[in-house]
């Protein structure tokens, strides 16, 4: 049906950036919002950034200044640039995609990609 494939995980010292991708591939025939989710160790999901297909952003308060989301449509791909990367940002991150596929036109369906580890060292 759907892959949502991530990327642009590793390790990286307090203060520092990353980048990361997540290109969804499938019989899809649109992507409404897509977004970026993380999860520590012991704690829940939790929302990190989201993007319509127009372009319209939110993201948590935490990162706010920090984060930057954006998408390619034509690639069917979603970034979150993390600069300024704290020891809290620590995580596993997840993307998200609320995909209509062609053979289901007229509903949305959500998909998660696999995680992609993010290590922030102090």
């Amino acid at each position: 049906q759907v892959q949502l494939v991530e990327s642009g995980g590793g390790l990286v010292q307090a203060g520092g950036s990353l980048r990361l991708s997540c290109a969804a591939s499938g019989s899809i025939f649109r992507i409404n919002a897509m977004g970026w989710y993380r999860q520590a160790p012991g704690k829940q999901r939790e929302l990190v950034a989201t993007i319509t297909n127009g372009g319209l952003r939110n993201s948590a308060a935490s990162v706010k200044g920090r984060f930057t989301i954006s998408r390619d449509n034509a690639k069917n791909t979603v970034y979150l640039q993390m600069s300024s990367l704290k020891p809290e940002d620590a995580a596993v991150y997840y993307c998200n995609a609320q995909v209509v596929l062609t053979t289901t036109p007229g509903v949305a369906f959500g998909s998660w990609g696999q995680g992609t580890q993010v290590t922030v060292s102090s």
